[in-house]
Order: structure tokens, then C-alpha cells, then sequence
């Protein structure tokens, strides 16, 4: 048996949210979004690289300051951990977490849980591919399969959703936070070579951009 989830709820979304964004520009110099659009009436899967201690809390601000503004009728947001921390700190299943054991056949009941939120409107499933923490300096994204599992056992329409990650500090003493968002289509044209060949492109791309004087091939 899975440790289900008791999902963020939207207005308590909302409120996390505002709290995030009081933090942060409390703790960084700012937060730049660089947006695409957002599909309605659909579920969202919003992967992002992997670096820091920060990143779930990044992308909660990034589900109030992207997804809910093109998209208010948010229901809720959901996070695979694993199983054995998920054990040992229960309460974040209210949070929306809700387990996974690689390398057991409770692995098969995961995937399927997380399909089943992804076939509501309005869900919010974040993930990080590449399965482990990684520098944001990396220029290669290693994409796990388990998202292919997923999204083929999706029956509703999703939207795919993926964010490079960055920080500079430049001219502060704080650093900034830049989310180079990328959309990735739907679940209903999914391809996960395709995928990972336009995460790596943009996220090489989304390093370029942060370059003020350097010129590379």
C-alpha cells in the first residue's frame, strides 16, 4: 500500500503562495518568470530541475505566480516522495505528498495514483525528472521514464509543463531566481524522446539567455 495524499487545497495554495512570495523578497533579489501560456480545463505536470533545498518551494510560487494566474480554477497540488521519507515525516501528506518504493511493486499502485490526480482538471503534479539533486550548471537534463509510465495512463487532457531553473547573483548580495518555463504539450502527444530533446534545448538556451556579456557558440 502507497501513503496517499491529502492535497494543498487551492485557497490554501493561495496563502502558501503570498507567504512565498513575503519570503522571497525577503531572501532573494527577485523572482523572474518568463511565461508561457497555460492550457485550461486541464491538469497540469510541472517538472523542473533539481539543485536546492529551495525547489518545492519555487515551484508553489511558480503554480500561484503562472499557472493560477492563467488558470484560477486550481484544485490542488501533488508531490511523489520517497516512500521511506515520506515514513518518517508524515505530515507531509498534507502537503500533498504521497509515496513511492523504487524497486517494488508497490510502484505499479504510484504511478496509477498519480495518473488518477492527473485525470482531474485543475491538479497540479510536480515532479523532477531527473530523479536526483543535480548543480543548476548542468547542461545536460537527465529525464527518468517513470514520466512516460504516468502519462500514459492518463485518461484526461494534461498539460506538460517544464521550468529551467536558475539563480545569479551579479551586482546583489542575494541572489535572483530566473524560471525559464517551457510548454511541452499534452499528454495526448507525448513523446519522451521528443521531450527530453526540447528540455535540454531550451534549458541550454535558458543558460544563454542568463549571459549579459559572454558570447557562445
Amino acid at each position: 500500500m502507497i501513503i496517499k495524499a491529502n492535497p494543498i487545497r487551492a485557497k490554501y495554495l493561495i496563502l502558501v503562495g503570498r507567504f512565498l512570495s513575503w519570503l522571497f523578497s525577503w531572501r532573494f533579489n527577485k523572482m523572474k518568470i518568463y511565461e508561457v501560456e497555460v492550457l485550461k480545463n486541464h491538469s497540469y505536470i510541472l517538472m523542473c530541475n533539481h539543485f536546492s533545498f529551495w525547489d518545492g518551494f519555487w515551484a508553489g510560487y511558480l503554480c500561484l505566480k503562472s499557472i493560477y494566474k492563467q488558470e484560477p480554477n486550481l484544485k490542488g497540488l501533488y508531490i511523489m516522495v520517497l516512500e521511506k521519507q515520506l515514513a518518517q515525516h508524515k505530515w507531509l501528506t498534507r502537503l500533498g505528498c504521497f509515496s513511492i518504493a523504487p524497486g517494488t511493486v508497490t510502484v505499479s499502485e504510484s504511478l496509477a495514483y498519480a495518473a488518477e490526480i492527473l485525470n482531474t482538471p485543475g491538479n497540479v503534479f510536480l515532479m523532477f525528472p531527473q530523479g536526483n539533486l543535480e548543480s543548476n550548471h548542468v547542461r545536460n537534463i537527465v529525464v527518468k521514464p517513470g514520466i512516460a509510465e504516468i502519462v500514459k495512463r492518463i485518461n484526461g487532457n494534461c498539460q506538460l509543463l517544464w521550468s529551467s531553473n536558475l539563480i545569479e547573483y551579479f551586482e546583489s548580495l542575494k541572489p535572483s531566481v530566473y524560471f525559464h518555463l517551457l510548454n511541452c504539450g499534452t499528454n495526448h502527444e507525448f513523446n519522451l524522446e521528443l521531450l527530453t530533446a526540447n528540455i535540454n534545448q531550451h534549458h541550454k538556451l535558458a543558460i544563454k539567455k542568463q549571459f549579459r556579456f559572454t558570447k557562445e557558440d
